[in-house]
């Protein structure tokens, strides 16, 4: 237990991995939108004679390093002419303004913040996610900031507890590894409800990798990795006063706020705040079941920035939550409630030495989540106190052809589950669990300043609680052209270790008996990925084309088998083959001015061994087809989501009287589509006003709760969900902000 102190300790006290190297000129990215400076994500910043360089972030910030045969800068972005800047030769902070707007037969073409955007020069395939497109739907949360990205599907888990999953490569959230600020987050007992627990205006913005990420961030990401950062208390990052306000045509309302106040010259603080309200209860489809649950949530953040100066910085913040959730019959015995409380604690801090390319950063993270619930008869209360260290030191061999890191990490996760639903005899899941993983890694970089980028990582960790070493190896290789063509492969292998009854608490919602045929043992599987992006000159604007393709083999997966038994849930360790197949393409194009279209089409296979059989898995759409209008005429603003959802393997109900009685053993999904829609208008510098409408099709599944109307029989089942649950919806919000 004194370890453990000292550790906390220590957590609050330190971490972060350096900013920037002193032998590089960095900077900041604008463009002029009214007459005032904004920053641009998206700018393609590099060397003329070399095309080489980096992009501009979510933030508009560059670094780029120094070469001493280079001179010249270019910043490139759709719209603008390309600006260049000479005799750049020496070490400094260079912000930069787009001054020309490209001007084609008389006709100007104004630039807009992107959406969403894939850059030719990172060495990953990274989707950024911008604060753009959060403002272009109901971003109430993380859990709808993705309705207009085509790679991420996020559903509800069950038909009444409200709890949303996202799914990436057609494989389940859990195999996609979750990041804040690139530590991971939203594990464990945070894995059912998690996406609910950030307020979308917290957001600046989102990063998705599909496949295998870098090693330096641990050793679980096998289908992608999801980076969310946060605002910061920067000028040009979070407003100096920014208060949201939200209400539905269900009475959900929310009020999001939060401030930013300078502390000396640099440092900085910025407090932001959510409270949310679902009050109503509603039964539309007349099963005797609340359509959402009633949800009371409270939430709050703080925190503390120190630049760099010099060879130093670093970042401080506690977040705290508190949630309560109910659900079940309206009228009648049967009643879900879970109740949450989480809080978190996070330090970084990052030093930078005198040989340039070279800083050492720590990063460090303490969470404690509490939940106490219950489903019908079914209690489950547990505890989770996790804790996160990871040690990166960065420099380079020769030259900065040959970069390198190599680090350390720590995690500690104690889990105490205390229920009422498991056999007296079942002992493949201890009430008490404790894991330590300690680790170490190196990653090498090679780039030829022209077209080749090469990432090698290796590492290797011990995981106490299975007593097992594992070996991480991990590949990525990006080629680009003089044609703006980008090829990149990544292969690589990644681990979990599972969490059953947290990470699924809700299959309770169910009268099922869940039993565990073996003791679960870690998951590992190897991913394989090729993507390409290329831009286009079409009609005087740009078109790119995003197109790639990946492919997962589980060595060993953890299945919930629902076929097998239609009054059971199935548990044990894969015996067998399981694998996805993903493909994808889209297209962006700016068909007139300040009108952006987007365009994708998704095609998914998914088959893993179910009860000796290697069958389509459940619950995974064959294919999923996106289409985004948005058009920005002077203060207004229109946006048009357009989901195009194919059928999907519903698990077996033969052998459920009710369902079969009432014709919900169904063996698939049919096809549907969901349409959602925003206008908002700008008053001034410092209001705004929207609304808009979710499910404008108004499709939703036909009884999705099996033996509704008898909670505690055998037949019982709220976990057959495939669609949507709620019909139309309206709902209106506004925003004020003062920069």
């Amino acid at each position: 237990m004194k370890t453990i102190k000292f550790l906390i300790i220590i957590s609050l006290l330190a971490f972060s991995f350096a900013a920037f190297a002193q032998n590089v000129i960095e900077g900041t990215v604008y463009e002029k939108v009214n007459g005032k400076e904004q920053p641009l994500p998206g700018v393609n910043v590099y060397w003329k004679i070399a095309n080489v360089g980096t992009v501009t972030d979510e933030h508009g910030h560059y670094s780029i390093e120094l070469h001493p045969t280079y001179k010249c800068l270019v910043f490139s972005f759709v719209g603008y002419e390309n600006d260049t800047v000479h005799h750049m030769a020496t070490p400094q902070h260079y912000d930069h303004v787009m001054s020309s707007p490209l001007t084609l037969s008389e006709v100007e073409v104004a630039a807009r913040q992107k959406a969403q955007y894939v850059s030719a020069l990172e060495p990953h395939h990274v989707e950024h996610i911008t604060g753009e497109a959060l403002r272009r739907c109901a971003c109430c949360s993380l859990a709808e900031s993705f309705e207009t990205n085509a790679s991420v599907d996020v559903a509800y888990a069950d038909a009444v507890t409200g709890a949303k999953q996202i799914e990436l490569l057609g494989l389940s959230g859990l195999y996609t590894q979750m990041m804040t600020e690139n530590m991971p987050n939203f594990r464990g007992l945070a894995s059912a409800f998690g996406l609910g627990y950030v307020p979308g205006t917290w957001l600046h913005g989102i990063s998705v990798s599909k496949g295998t990420s870098s090693v330096r961030n641990g050793y679980e990401s096998i289908s992608g990795q999801i980076n969310v950062d946060f605002k910061e208390p920067q000028e040009d990052h979070a407003e100096k006063v920014f208060v949201n306000g939200f209400v539905n045509t269900m009475a959900m309302t929310e009020l999001n706020f939060h401030t930013r106040v300078n502390v000396g010259e640099r440092d900085g603080l910025l407090l932001l705040g959510h409270v949310g309200f679902n009050p109503m209860k509603m039964d539309g489809n007349g099963d005797g079941f609340m359509d959402d649950p009633v949800t009371k949530q409270y939430s709050a953040f703080l925190r503390y920035n120190h630049p760099n100066t010099g060879h130093f910085g670093c970042k401080l913040g506690v977040k705290a939550l508190k949630e309560e959730r109910m659900s079940g019959q309206l009228e009648g015995p049967y009643g879900i409630g879970i109740n949450t409380e989480r809080y978190e604690a996070f330090a970084k801090t990052g030093f930078i030495f005198d040989r340039p390319e070279t800083s050492l950063g720590i990063q460090q993270q303490f969470t404690y989540h509490k939940l106490n619930s219950y489903f019908g008869h079914s209690d489950y209360d547990a505890t989770q106190l996790s804790y996160y260290a990871n040690l990166l030191f960065d420099s380079y061999i020769v030259n900065d052809h040959h970069k390198y890191s190599v680090g350390a990490s720590y995690s500690y996760d104690r889990y105490n589950e205390d229920q009422n639903f498991l056999p007296v005899t079942q002992d493949a899941v201890p009430n008490q669990r404790v894991e330590q993983v300690p680790g170490v890694f190196a990653e090498y970089v090679f780039s030829d300043d022209h077209h080749w980028t090469a990432i090698a990582g290796f590492r290797a960790d011990y995981n106490s609680f299975y007593d097992r070493l594992f070996y991480t190896p991990r590949l990525h290789v990006r080629f680009r052209g003089h044609d703006e063509l980008a090829i990149r492969v990544s292969a690589g292998k990644g681990y979990r270790s599972p969490n059953v009854l947290a990470e699924n608490s809700t299959m309770l919602a169910s009268s099922r008996a869940i039993l565990f045929l073996e003791t679960p043992k870690m998951e590992e599987a190897w991913n394989f990925g090729v993507n390409l992006s290329k831009h286009f000159d079409v009609g005087e604007k740009e078109l790119q084309l995003l197109v790639d393709a990946y492919r997962t083999d589980f060595v060993n997966q953890i299945v919930l088998d629902r076929d097998a038994n239609a009054h059971q849930i199935r548990i044990y360790n894969l015996n067998g083959k399981s694998f996805s197949n993903c493909a994808q393409i889209q297209l962006d194009y700016e068909l007139f001015k300040n009108f952006d279209v987007s365009a994708a089409f998704r095609y998914t296979d998914v088959k893993m061994t179910i009860n000796d059989t290697l069958r389509e898995k459940p619950f995974v759409n064959r294919y999923k087809g996106l289409l985004t209008l948005s058009y920005a005429p002077g203060t207004w603003q229109f946006d048009l989501v357009t989901q195009f959802n194919g059928d999907c393997r519903i698990p077996d109900l033969s052998g459920n009287a009710t369902a079969v009685a009432n014709g919900q053993n169904l063996e698939r999904s049919p096809f549907y589509v969901i349409m959602n829609a925003q206008v908002t208008k700008k008053f001034g510098e410092h209001w705004q006003l929207y609304f808009g409408g979710e499910n404008l099709t108004n499709y939703k599944q036909s009884h999705p709760l099996v033996a509704a109307s008898e909670p505690f029989g055998p037949d019982f089942d709220a976990a057959m969900v495939w669609g949507p649950l709620s019909g139309i919806r309206g709902y209106l919000g506004f925003r004020f902000q003062i920069k």
